[in-house]
């Protein structure tokens, strides 16, 4: 049996979190959104105008199927698939849209039927960063560095009814929005600057793009995606 701690930054105590409730489109879909990193639930728990609280919870995996999007075979167009799946993004027509629909066809996991979900957190930076690859102006490499800018970590999204029964509420603890909002607005802006530095240093002759990817047909058993695993 092996249990782990995680915390979820809310403005509110959740003593009973539930399936169900929830944005259904947030990166992985409808469910419980939650990090190993007690600081970074405290930057998400507070907003520019309120306070909030990081809430502590023991969860047991014994017998949980657990999707870990950053460990092989999976590769960063899975994870990107199963955020177009989710997420909502204004794409012009043309390559964009035609990225997408590829993307959905060709790397979409089967992720709806694990009861954990474990991978990138897609805040406003990292949105941004997957809109550009499907717009073609960064490569596959820049995508998946950019993927480690901030250092977000990785979130541990709760799926099933099964996961939430194993769910244990530990405490909560008061987060002062004065001090760990500015935190999260600082960690944001300093991934956004960092990705302009590295988008400005790397040659493109030899990076793949999107438009390769389509011209070329990838497919989701392709050897050279496992070298884009962090």
């Amino acid at each position: 049996m092996e249990n782990i701690i995680l915390y979820h930054g809310s403005t509110k105590v959740i003593e009973k979190p539930a399936l169900g409730i929830g944005n259904p489109k947030n990166d992985y879909g409808l469910g419980f959104y939650c990090t190993e990193n007690l600081e970074l639930a405290k930057e998400w728990a507070s907003t520019e105008r309120s306070d909030g609280f990081a809430n502590r919870y023991e969860l047991d995996l014994d017998e949980l199927q657990i999707l870990h999007l950053n460990d092989k075979p999976f590769h960063i167009l899975n994870w990107l698939s199963i955020l177009l799946k989710n997420r909502t993004f204004v794409l012009s027509q043309g390559l964009p849209f035609e990225a997408m629909r590829y993307l959905l066809d060709n790397f979409l996991p089967e992720y709806e039927s694990y009861d954990i979900i474990i991978g990138y957190r897609a805040d406003d930076s990292y949105f941004s960063f997957a809109n550009a690859f499907l717009n073609n102006t960064i490569s596959l490499e820049q995508l998946r560095k950019a993927m480690l800018l901030g250092k977000l970590g990785e979130q541990v999204v709760l799926k099933s009814e099964k996961a939430f029964e194993r769910l244990v509420f530990k405490g909560s603890v008061a987060v002062d929005s004065n001090l760990y909002y500015p935190k999260r607005m600082a960690r944001d802006r300093q991934a956004r600057e960092d990705f302009q530095k590295e988008k400005a240093s790397v040659s493109t002759m030899d990076a793949v793009y999107m438009i390769d990817i389509l011209r070329q047909k990838w497919t989701n058993d392709d050897p050279r995606l496992q070298s884009v695993v962090p």
